[in-house]
């Protein structure tokens, strides 16, 4: 098992991702620019979610596909990113027509984290920054991006220290890349109780969060109570006010539905990396997309091929949590 040559979701190909920062409202957004209309699905596992045309994406509906996909913070004022972005690429002659000379209409499903009590100046009255910065992350698409405190990580938390952005990517051969990209503003920690070492460690490749290995012994499970007025303080313990956002993507053929299952089994990495996740004050919330570019091997079982790349996907994303954090934390930031 190796990394993709960036170990970022954009190797795989025809999948750019864009980021803007803004400093004063320490916030952001992060754009994950899709070749065209791409297969995509969501599964949502948290308890307060914030998300815009993911009934789009469902199995049983009509389109099941996306023209790009949205993270940001602001929380319900970060949905505004979308519009940004889908108007920008309706400008550019991207989205579906549906009557000649009609404006194009991109698909562009997002989601939000909260991440209005951490700081920045949020007294924006009747102008939110999150449109202009939807159209600034999109044209700043492209492959090489930075991981940590930027774009929609910008103002996110992990538990009590630093989130952001993170991102990982595994080469399963053939042509066959999975990648995985996550904004992380968990209420849970990715940090084991020694405050160093990261949940995920096992499935570390190359160092690329540090390297640290947990202590000999049993994993010594702290209760949660003494860190409860902290979390309180931060306003963090209210419904929605916390979120593990991501992408995974892959360079194979699948359908929305297989997409579907890839996005439910991608949930696993947050389990694995974050703890507690998915909890009542979190609005843990993926997307699975696909290219298309290689096709599954007509010789094994299909189902069995796409739980390979669902099972590819939750390692990369468990590898993308703790990358999130360590490229968060001073000495370690950039890619």
């Amino acid at each position: 098992m190796r990394p993709g040559v960036r170990n970022l979701i954009t190797d795989v190909p025809g999948l750019l991702v864009g980021q803007a920062t803004e400093e004063r409202a320490a916030s952001g957004v992060t754009v994950v620019h899709l070749g065209g209309a791409w297969p995509a699905a969501v599964d949502v596992r948290g308890g307060g979610p914030g998300t815009r045309e993911t009934e789009a994406l469902a199995p049983e509906n009509l389109i099941g596909r996306a023209h790009a996909v949205v993270l940001a913070g602001g929380s319900v004022f970060g949905l505004a990113a979308a519009d940004g972005v889908a108007a920008a690429l309706s400008a550019r002659g991207i989205g579906l027509t549906l009557r000649p000379g009609s404006p194009p209409i991109p698909i562009v499903p997002a989601a939000v984290l909260h991440d209005l009590g951490n700081g920045g100046d949020k007294l924006w009255g009747l102008a939110p920054p999150y449109r202009a910065l939807g159209m600034q992350a999109l044209d700043h698409a492209s492959a090489d991006f930075a991981l940590g405190s930027v774009g929609a990580g910008r103002g996110a938390m992990a538990g009590l220290i630093k989130g952001g952005i993170g991102s990982a990517s595994i080469d399963l051969g053939g042509g066959l890349i999975v990648g995985a990209l996550i904004a992380l503003n968990s209420i849970g920690s990715a940090l084991m109780p020694d405050g160093v070492t990261y949940w995920a460690w096992p499935f570390e490749l190359d160092d690329e969060f540090g390297g640290a290995k947990p202590p000999p012994g049993p994993v010594r499970i702290v209760d949660p109570a003494p860190d409860e007025s902290r979390l309180n303080a931060l306003g963090r313990l209210q419904p929605g006010a916390n979120t593990t956002l991501g992408v995974v993507a892959c360079s194979a053929v699948l359908t929305n539905v297989e997409c579907k299952r890839v996005a439910m089994m991608a949930q696993d990495g947050i389990a694995r990396a974050v703890r507690p996740a998915h909890t009542p004050f979190d609005g843990d919330t993926l997307f699975a997309t696909a290219s298309g570019a290689i096709a599954l091997d007509p010789d094994f079982q299909r189902p069995a091929q796409v739980g390979r790349i669902g099972s590819a996907a939750a390692d990369c994303v468990a590898r993308a949590i703790a990358r999130a954090v360590f490229h968060s934390r001073p000495g370690n930031r950039g890619t």
